[in-house]
């Protein structure tokens, strides 16, 4: 499996995920043409997906959705309650797939599964993609990690998770008391020190890839997110696990998992 987490952040987030000649974009928060742009710089091409899965109906997460699935007929797949909430801004759709939240899906080669996380939005998920072999499990824009969460990521051989902000530089930024409560609270985002906590659980000799998402650009740094994880996963000498971090701007490399 192939994977580019496309931008990640508050300004827009945007996942590529491909196996064999099956590939799907998890949310789709920029414009379509800056999409477009972004998958031609990891040589891919937008005419090629085969659907987009939505996370949540928060701006930054669907703003190319509609726009792409009516020039580009891209079906959407979502659960009820994301749809709905966000169907002012999603327009009409070339084709609209409703699951239940914890349910599977197939997409030719791919199998995407949903699981609740606890965020300000109607139904908000997360996905683990499985193309039988090999497993991608995204997992962002939560305040905090479930039993159900953990149990849906144990085993997974990428991970895409978020690493918002830094508690010392939130509780100093610009944001206003009732903000940064938001942040923290169990419906807002994982700091760096949960984010890592919980890495930490994760952790066995076939998880290859773990890209820190969704940094904060005010609250946050790349140095400070990858010394948090860094520290939870330097005694587990027995793995060759790689850190990356997502950007906001540039897309990263196209990254090849095996299990």
């Amino acid at each position: 499996m192939f994977f580019s987490v496309l931008g990640s952040g508050s300004q827009g987030n945007s996942i590529y995920i491909e196996s064999g000649a099956t590939s799907i974009l998890v949310d789709a928060g920029f414009p379509g043409k800056e999409i477009a742009s972004r998958l031609q710089l990891i040589g891919r091409c937008i005419e090629d997906l085969d659907a987009i899965f939505v996370t949540h109906e928060h701006h930054d997460h669907i703003h190319g959705v509609g726009v792409l699935s009516r020039r580009c007929q891209i079906p959407v797949y979502s659960n009820y309650k994301t749809i709905k909430a966000g169907e002012k801004l999603l327009g009409k759709l070339l084709k609209y797939s409703e699951f239940e939240t914890g349910g599977k899906i197939e997409i030719q080669e791919l199998q995407i599964r949903s699981f609740a996380i606890s965020h300000d939005a109607a139904d908000p998920v997360g996905f683990c993609i499985n193309n039988g072999e090999t497993m991608i499990a995204c997992c962002t824009d939560t305040g905090k990690v479930s039993r159900l969460v953990q149990q849906r990521l144990t085993g997974c051989n990428a991970l895409i998770l978020e690493f918002n902000h830094d508690l010392q530089m939130l509780k100093e930024g610009p944001y206003s008391p009732a903000l940064q409560q938001r942040v923290r609270s169990d419906h807002g985002h994982l700091s760096n020190k949960d984010a890592a906590d919980f890495l930490q659980t994760l952790v066995h000799d076939q998880l290859h890839y773990v890209v820190l998402a969704h940094l904060s650009a005010t609250n946050n740094h790349p140095d400070l997110a990858m010394t948090a994880a860094r520290g939870v996963i330097e005694s587990e000498t027995k793995t060759k696990l790689k850190l990356l971090v997502a950007a906001q701007n540039v897309p990263l490399e196209l990254v090849c998992v095996e299990k």
